[in-house]
Parts: structure tokens; C-alpha cells; sequence
């Protein structure tokens, strides 16, 4: 992958100079007005953005301790909803301390000074477990940090633990066999989405401002649909992947992160890929927004109004609704991610184990795997022919192919669609989501929605679009051509700016 490497070839001298938190505020409106209403801070520290926290964090207007301390609070008054898989509230005050004690000394501070995010528990933390959710690793431990993690820990981050997920990543309801099902926080009789949902639910209910999530097939998506939360899964590619579970071979698996704000997303962004560019607010007067009816039909009714009434919102604010039509390949998008995992699954967790130097096998890990994962893997994990496999290979570079000409012939900036056909459905069994109760297909409510960003490698933002009678978020997905992913986000701004804010979960606000 050509963007690895060179996150770890800037000196931590040379970041700063090339990307400041102020060069980003000063194209950014938003984030300007986040940072300015960041000092003096709120009473209630966990209101705070990750921008609003970092600029109070690097003023000196509140100490990292303080900060760590009330996060901390609120992971622990809420470990009812299992968002986190491991987390040592020691070592992170200890790193807290350590950050204002670098401050007393008057030594250069990061970006993110004094900032902890909780990251998902497939990625390698050398301090923590990385148990990836599944009996067989519950005592593995890595001996390097994940590459994602190195610019961030550069610029001040601190790690706040590692979150609960669906074992090995399998799965869109984050019901675990080791640390227990993490439950919506907006009805807690309810999945927050999967795989990422301990993320997401960490972010939604304040315990961080911003957590760092996978995305093979919708994994942060569906979470911050589910849980009202501002969800990035970039261009396949953009962030490092070494060091992180894999469930595909060099062609799904995506880090990205889950935050309250578009403005947190660039931020984190800037620190990733070392851009400090500016991203001003895009606006939405001229921009042409495909809508898909394919993508529509089977959805739930209110889901469906919420998401017309916010395309309604995006028109009569200037933007330009484009029915579009799906070419034939995007529409097999779900049967051809699903058909390429089962041959490569279980190959890239055996190379992983490899080379992590780990001495648990595949074997091992499917020996012990919950009734979940078993279920999964029985559905037709089983490679068939090289054949078939290369057939498959061929059929995703043709949604590859038909989705980049699909934006050029019908002039449209992004696609605009629900990512899940439900609001966050009941949690009534493994890969069974419901609507009004009565299981139905994942992979018709869930998977034919996401598939096309996953396959398609395209740019892919979740924000919240409204809530439901009964107070469940409902996410609309913006999908824009592969290597977008700035002008997606100076576009998100806007579009996050007319559809506005949704209450966060009770008793949470």
C-alpha cells in the first residue's frame, strides 16, 4: 500500500510544522467556531468536541488529568452497555499525568495533546490486548502498535483502551462471546451496530470524542447509523492497515474513525495524512445528490420519511436531487463482497497470526469461536474453485469500473442513501436484525447497502439524518468517487451544517 510508509517517516518537528490545529481552524468555519467556544470549557468535560478538547487541552485551559478523569467517569457509570473490551483507567491517568507534566516543562505539544481515544480491539496495541472479540486471543499481545496509531501517539494522543466489537469483525450487531453484547445507549434492548459498536457507543454516550473503528462491510457505518454518530470510512487505502485483523486480502478492510462532528473528522484526517490544506465548508448550492430507488425499496416506512424528509432538507437548501440508476454490477455488490470473504478470511487471519508471531492457529480460533462466528462460518466459509475466486476478483473491478463512470455520466457529486434499511433493530439473535420485531435478511436490510462503498472503494460519510418516534437515529450514507475523501468532508460540513444536530442518548445530554 503506498501510503503506509510515509506516516512514519515524518519527524514529529516536521509534522508540526507542516500541520497546525490553527492552519486547520483557519479554512475550516466550523472548527473555528468549535475552538473558540473551547475556552472557557463546559462544566461537563465529556461535552467537549475532540477540536473544542484539544484546543483546551494545548491553552492549558484544562489539565489532561482533569480531562482523563471525567471521561473515565462516564465509561465507568456506563459499563452496563459494554463499549469497552479492555480498559485500564491506571495507565491512562498515569499518560495523563506524564502530558501535563510535559506541559509544566514547557516542552513542544502535539496536535492532540493529552487527547485519549478508545480504539477497536482488532487493532495491535503493545500496551493492551488486541483480543480481536475472540476467546482463542483473549491474552494476545501484540508486540508493536498498529501503524494507524503511530501518528496519532506522535502527535500527544493517548490510547484510552481498546473497544468491544463483534468477534473477528464478523457481524453488524456486536454481540460478543467475551465481553458480553454492547447494547444501543438510546435503547439498550437494542444492537448500536457492528462490527464497530463499542466505538460507536463510546463516542455517542461521551465516554471520547472521537474512536477509531474498521470497515470491511459497513463496520463503522451501520454503528454510527444506529448509535446518531458522524461515521468515515475513506478511500480504500488512505490510513495504514498494518497491524490490524484482517478479513479480506488487500481489498475491503478499512480503518476510519466514528465522531460527533464532521470538524473532528478532518482533524483527525489532517493528523492521518499529514495535509494541513484547508477545508472550508462546501457549498451546497449546485451540488448534485444521486438518490437510488434500488437502494430504497424493502425499507422500513419511518426510516424511509426520515431519509426523504433530509434529502428534502439538502434540496431546498440548494442542492440538486439526480435520480440515478444503479448499473447491473453495483447491484450484485453484497453477493460479490460476501463470495471474495469466504475465500479470504480465513487465509489473511492465518497470515496475521503469523506474522504477529502469535502461537494460536486458525484451528484454534474457529475451536473456540462463540455461536456467532460458528454460524457465520457455516453459512459457506469453504473456498470453492481458483476459478470461481478469480471470476469474483474480475467482477469487483467491474463495479470498481461501472461506479467511477456512474458519477462521471450522470454529473453527480455524491450518492445519498440509507446504509441500513432498519433503524437499529432488536437484538433478537445472531445476524438476525428485525423490523417491527420480525427477523429479516441482514444481508438484504444491511449488506446491499454498503457493499457498493466497500467494493467500489469509494469515499463513504455517515451523519445522522433524524430520529424515530420510539428516539432511534437514523443514519444517511454520502458515498463520493475513490480518492474524494477532502472534498467529501468540506462538503460534509454542509451537508452535517442543514440536517442538523439530533439529542444525543438519554441521560446523556
Amino acid at each position: 500500500m503506498t501510503t503506509k510508509n510515509r506516516f512514519t517517516r515524518l519527524s514529529r518537528r516536521e509534522f508540526l510544522h507542516r500541520s497546525t490545529l490553527a492552519a486547520v481552524a483557519a479554512g475550516t468555519p466550523a472548527i473555528v467556531r468549535a475552538v473558540q467556544t473551547a475556552s472557557p470549557a463546559p462544566r461537563d468535560l465529556t461535552a467537549l468536541t475532540m477540536t473544542q478538547a484539544v484546543m483546551a487541552l494545548r491553552n492549558g485551559d484544562i489539565s489532561a488529568e482533569a480531562y482523563a478523569e471525567a471521561l473515565l467517569a462516564r465509561a465507568q457509570s456506563l459499563e452496563v452497555l459494554h463499549a469497552f473490551a479492555t480498559l485500564h483507567p491506571d495507565e491512562v491517568r498515569r499518560a495523563a499525568r506524564q502530558a501535563d507534566r510535559q506541559r509544566a516543562q514547557g516542552r513542544a505539544l502535539g496536535l492532540l495533546h493529552g487527547l485519549p481515544i478508545p480504539v477497536k480491539d482488532s487493532i495491535d496495541t503493545k500496551l493492551l490486548p488486541t483480543t480481536s472479540g475472540t476467546p482463542a486471543l483473549a491474552h494476545f499481545r501484540p508486540r508493536t502498535d498498529a501503524a494507524i496509531l503511530l501518528p496519532l501517539l506522535a502527535q500527544g494522543a493517548i490510547v484510552m483502551g481498546k473497544t468491544n466489537l463483534q468477534e473477528l469483525s464478523s457481524g453488524w450487531t456486536s454481540d460478543n462471546p467475551l465481553f458480553g453484547a454492547v447494547l444501543n445507549p438510546y435503547d439498550r434492548t437494542r444492537t448500536p451496530g457492528g462490527s464497530s459498536g463499542g466505538s460507536a457507543v463510546a463516542v455517542a454516550t461521551r465516554m471520547a470524542p472521537l474512536a477509531i473503528g474498521e470497515d470491511t462491510y459497513g463496520s463503522i457505518r451501520v454503528p454510527a447509523s444506529f448509535c446518531g454518530l458522524v461515521g468515515l470510512r475513506p478511500t480504500f487505502g488512505r490510513y495504514p492497515d498494518d497491524g490490524v485483523m484482517p478479513l479480506s486480502h488487500n481489498r475491503f478492510d478499512q480503518l476510519g474513525p466514528l465522531a460527533r462532528s464532521v470538524a473532528d473528522i478532518i482533524l483527525f484526517d489532517t493528523v492521518l495524512t499529514a495535509d494541513p490544506s484547508p477545508v472550508r465548508p462546501l457549498p451546497l448550492q449546485g451540488v448534485r445528490i444521486g438518490t437510488v430507488e434500488f437502494l430504497m425499496q424493502g425499507i422500513d416506512p419511518e426510516c424511509g420519511r426520515i431519509v426523504q424528509t433530509a434529502l428534502d432538507k439538502l434540496r431546498e437548501a440548494g442542492a440538486e436531487l439526480v435520480p440515478t440508476q444503479l448499473p447491473p454490477s453495483l447491484r450484485t455488490a453484497s453477493q460479490v463482497e460476501s463470495a471474495l470473504l469466504r475465500y479470504e478470511m480465513l487465509a489473511g487471519i492465518a497470515r496475521f497470526l503469523a506474522a504477529q508471531g502469535s502461537d494460536v492457529s486458525v484451528d484454534e480460533v474457529l475451536a473456540q469461536a462463540g455461536p456467532s462466528l460458528k454460524g457465520i462460518l457455516a453459512a459457506g466459509h469453504a473456498p470453492g474453485t481458483p476459478e470461481h475466486y478469480r471470476q469474483l476478483q474480475q467482477q469487483q473491478q467491474q463495479i470498481k469500473a461501472d461506479a467511477s463512470a456512474l458519477f462521471r455520466a450522470n454529473r453527480i457529486d455524491v450518492l445519498a442513501f440509507a446504509p441500513s434499511l432498519t433503524p437499529a433493530p432488536p437484538l433478537v439473535g445472531p445476524g438476525k436484525p428485525a423490523t417491527n420485531a420480525r427477523p429479516v435478511n441482514a444481508g438484504s436490510a444491511i449488506g446491499r447497502q454498503v457493499a457498493i462503498g466497500s467494493c467500489a472503494s469509494l469515499s463513504c460519510l455517515v451523519l445522522p439524518a433524524g430520529m424515530t418516534a420510539a428516539g432511534l437515529p437514523v443514519g444517511l450514507e454520502f458515498d463520493a468517487p475513490s480518492g474524494t475523501d477532502r472534498r467529501l468532508l468540506a462538503l460534509g460540513l454542509s451537508l452535517e451544517a442543514t440536517l442538523g444536530p439530533i439529542p444525543p442518548p438519554p441521560h446523556v445530554g
